[in-house]
């Protein structure tokens, strides 16, 4: 707590990293998965989503999983309610990202309403590892800014393309949205815990996927963190003391810091 104090109180001035850097590292971010726009446009397009609809969803609602999750239901013949509600469960992540990050970048509550809308993964990954809060506002900024033009370019652009092409599934770009979906998630997936939560959801959406209708195995796949956090509570309370157990807890106290 008071490191992340310290830091929320860091000034620009000393041991700051220069803001050439944070630039830089911050149109890498915003470059490289604002591309995936175009993936999504194509995606929504395959879906039946008009063009209007398509670029409206990355205009207003701008988190990319919960848009995937929302088009692949929709392609998948599910319910709009059940597909809404699955993109919403996955959009619930942002609200704890705005908590940490109000702190971090202590932004002037006019302002707070408009950096709202950028608040996703990108933005607070790059705003976080800043060592100043002048460089994570410029980080959050940059990312954001230039993750919101691109993405909703490509989007454009894919959806155009889309139509252009005629039959997405003939040309194998349904899965687009999902392969891309994977790619970011993948790097993040790094602790023991967090390699038995991606498991055992990706067991629970492929086994429920034949008997539920379209977007209800994404919504009960969540259940795989409480499940398995549940299960890693009761090996613990179980297993008597040990050199064996100690070692292991060790090593996943050590994993989950990094």
């Amino acid at each position: 707590m008071q490191e992340q104090t310290a830091f929320a109180d860091t000034d620009a001035d000393g041991g700051g990293k220069p803001d050439t850097a944070v630039v830089r590292d911050a149109l890498g971010v915003g470059v490289a998965v604002g591309l995936s726009g175009f993936a999504f446009g194509v995606t929504s397009a395959g879906s039946g989503l008009g063009l209007a609809q398509t670029c409206a969803l990355s205009l207003l609602v701008f988190t990319g999983a919960s848009q995937f999750a929302l088009v692949g239901a929709l392609a998948a013949g599910g319910n709009p309610l059940t597909a809404a509600a699955g993109a919403f469960f996955l959009g619930v992540r942002n609200a704890f990202y705005g908590l940490r990050l109000s702190q971090v970048l202590s932004l002037p509550r006019a302002v707070r309403p408009f950096a709202a809308q950028w608040v996703i993964d990108e933005t607070t990954a790059v705003a976080l590892a800043q060592p100043t809060r002048r460089s994570a506002r410029l980080g959050f900024t940059v990312t954001g800014l230039s993750l919101y033009l691109l993405w909703n370019l490509t989007t454009l652009l894919g959806a155009l393309g889309a139509k252009a092409i005629g039959d997405t599934d003939a040309w194998g770009l349904d899965a687009a949205g999902p392969a891309v979906f994977l790619a970011l998630l993948a790097p993040m997936v790094r602790t023991t815990t967090e390699r038995a939560v991606a498991a055992l959801a990706v067991l629970l959406g492929l086994g429920l996927l034949p008997a539920l209708p379209a977007g209800v195995p994404v919504l009960l796949a969540a259940l795989a963190a409480p499940a398995v956090l549940w299960a890693r509570g009761r090996r613990k309370g179980r297993t008597p003391a040990g050199a064996e157990r100690g070692d292991q807890d060790a090593r996943d106290a050590e994993e989950e810091d990094r």
